[in-house]
């Protein structure tokens, strides 16, 4: 011995140790909690909701914005998917010649009043060619309250990215304008399954 004490740390010192080691768990809770709401797939969970009538959903590795593609309004005025800016968009690419369009159709009408009064726009867009632009118009006349909305130069299709592989295919857009999910082919869009997917992003916003 030299004749000095030995120094051992206070009852403080401990408490300030503890108190350290308490405040690097919370910022790392934090940080976790951070990170997963700047992850779409995370903050989302979209792919749980790929089953029954959705099993075929794909969601997007990256944010997809729409495209900035011309399509053509009930009136036939030009517009693009950026007006619907603030809604949750269900972008149904369709076409007469397309028997799974067809079928389809009544559950996307049955999808449009399900939410009606809520911000959720089903949008059902005709790639029929221009001489067959009356038939589709009639065909969703049938279908309220569907409207009329036209791609005749079918560009909408191939301006997604990917590009459509086949009609029909269903494109789903949060209120931001940015793609959270799609389904190629047919589907029931009145059921429950795609329900409960619309109700999931439209929660999100």
């Amino acid at each position: 011995m030299n004749g000095q004490s030995e120094t051992r740390p206070g009852p403080s010192l401990f408490r300030w140790a503890l108190w350290g080691v308490a405040a690097f768990g919370v910022a790392a809770v934090v940080y976790i909690i951070v990170q997963a709401s700047t992850n779409p797939d995370a903050n989302r969970g979209l792919r749980a909701f790929a089953k029954g009538e959705m099993a075929a959903l794909q969601t997007p590795a990256e944010p997809r914005p729409a495209p900035v593609t011309t399509i053509y309004d009930p009136e036939g005025q030009p517009l693009r998917l950026s007006a619907f800016r603030g809604e949750v968009v269900v972008l149904n690419l369709w076409a007469t010649w397309c028997p799974p369009c067809v079928a389809e159709m009544p559950t996307l009408a049955a999808l449009a009043a399900h939410y009606e009064g809520q911000p959720v726009r089903v949008l059902a867009v005709s790639i029929d060619r221009p001489d067959d632009v009356d038939r589709a118009r009639a065909f969703i006349g049938q279908h309220a309250p569907l409207e009329f909305y036209s791609d005749p130069n079918m560009k909408l299709a191939f301006d997604l990215v990917p590009p459509a592989p086949g009609m029909p295919t269903t494109v789903i857009y949060g209120a931001d304008g940015v793609e959270r999910a799609r389904l190629s082919g047919g589907a029931d869009w009145g059921g429950d399954d795609a329900k409960a997917l619309v109700d999931h992003v439209l929660a999100a916003e």
